[in-house]
């Protein structure tokens, strides 16, 4: 029996419809069988999430928040270097299970281009989230916000270029080395300081 409006757990409806649209994407979307799947009724899921588009768009925050929350354990982990941290979080995006999350977020995007003020904040947040998330620990360390920034910016167009490649290639092997290749032009970007290093103050040089 579908739940009703009454009973409905939000939280546990959101989680339930981010995988069912993990495995089902986005596309072909219809609210019924969600619902159904889901073990509500779609009158419950527009009382209270408003509309199917803005169900969509907050599932796709709970897959983002997930994501997150697996990389930010992964930055606390004995991984000694970010290059060693982007690799992981590559390894963790190239598998099966995310590479259905990051084929739902496509087609999302796709549907966000082309109507950008109806999905104004899904187009925002999918980029500004994860620039906040990218940039802050380079500007914990000191380095620039702009230049903290334009990195994060760089790692985020990385990942998601190679994601598609894959997705649309499944060449795991070039995909993997150019990846490696790509790992080690950041190695040698250059990231000014708020503080620039002088020897009097310990760079070692």
């Amino acid at each position: 029996m579908a739940r009703t409006a009454s009973v409905a757990r939000p939280d546990e409806l959101l989680d339930q419809v981010a995988d069912y649209l993990s495995a089902n994407g986005v596309a072909e979307l219809s609210l019924r069988p969600l619902a159904k799947a889901v073990g509500s009724s779609p009158r419950v899921l527009l009382y209270y999430f408003g509309s199917k588009e803005e169900l969509v768009a907050r599932a796709l925050m709970r897959l983002r928040d997930r994501q997150r929350a697996i990389y930010s354990a992964m930055k606390s982990t004995n991984l000694a270097t970010p290059t060693e941290v982007c690799r992981a979080v590559w390894r963790h995006m190239s598998s099966p299970e995310y590479e259905r999350a990051f084929r739902m977020s496509l087609e999302m995007f796709a549907m966000a281009l082309r109507n950008p003020g109806r999905f104004s904040e899904f187009l925002r947040t999918s980029v500004e989230d994860w620039l906040e998330f990218l940039a802050a620990p380079l500007i914990q360390k000191g380095y620039v916000k702009s230049d903290a920034r334009a990195h994060a910016t760089l790692v985020m167009a990385g990942f998601r270029g190679f994601m598609l490649d894959y997705c649309a290639s499944r060449d795991r092997a070039r995909v993997d080395h150019a990846v490696e290749l790509w790992l080690a032009a950041l190695n040698s970007i250059p990231l000014a300081r708020e503080i620039p290093l002088t020897k009097e103050s310990g760079d070692g040089e």
